[in-house]
């Protein structure tokens, strides 16, 4: 009788320990796709980079490139280009332009900083690529990592991004989850 006392009260025992290990919910690829999904959202991954605005003089030979890159973001309305100056060097074909660039109100949802002579842009936004599938690394049942594709959009202001060199249109990212009682599955860290 002892015994058998002793065999329930160690059953009940084991299978408390084993309902509040398991309490957590199982992640499958959606939930963590829902929760990655947020996290971009809430914060998104990008690259930026740093371009001339205000007074610029541009000479017709060095710089055609770069007046042309400005003059095709004109074109689109995202920035705004009044010729202040022109300049012609004597017994030279070579001219100087000189330009008021400003961004237009099409280019606010790219500009991070801005002063007058210089602006943060945001140029290539990395989002979750729907066609590859994230991969799970489970480490136990309220720990888990997750590894996504994350696919390289570019807007209008990339034609100033230099080339990094990068063989690929994709990054991968890994993502540690933590299952919380509250809140359910969270992302904690990269």
């Amino acid at each position: 009788m002892k015994n058998l006392t002793l065999l329930t009260i160690s059953a009940v025992f084991l299978f408390f320990i084993a309902g509040c290990k398991g309490g957590a919910g199982n992640l499958d690829e959606g939930t963590a796709t829902d929760v990655i999904t947020a996290h971009l959202k809430a914060n998104p991954e990008f690259e930026s980079i740093r371009i001339n605005v205000g007074e610029m003089k541009f000479r017709s030979k060095n710089d055609k490139v770069e007046l042309e890159k400005y003059k095709g973001l004109q074109g689109k309305g995202l920035v705004e280009m009044t010729l202040q100056d022109q300049k012609k060097k004597f017994l030279s074909k070579d001219s100087v332009y000189i330009y008021q660039v400003s961004l237009t109100d099409k280019s606010k949802p790219y500009v991070l900083k801005q002063d007058a002579s210089k602006a943060t842009l945001r140029v290539l936004d990395y989002v979750l690529d729907p066609e590859k599938p994230i991969t799970l690394i489970k480490g136990d049942s309220k720990v888990a990592r997750v590894t996504v594709s994350l696919k390289k959009e570019q807007n209008d202001f990339a034609i100033f991004l230099k080339d990094k060199g990068t063989a690929s249109n994709f990054i991968t990212k890994t993502y540690k989850l933590k299952f919380k009682k509250e809140e359910g599955w969270v992302l904690t860290g990269d």
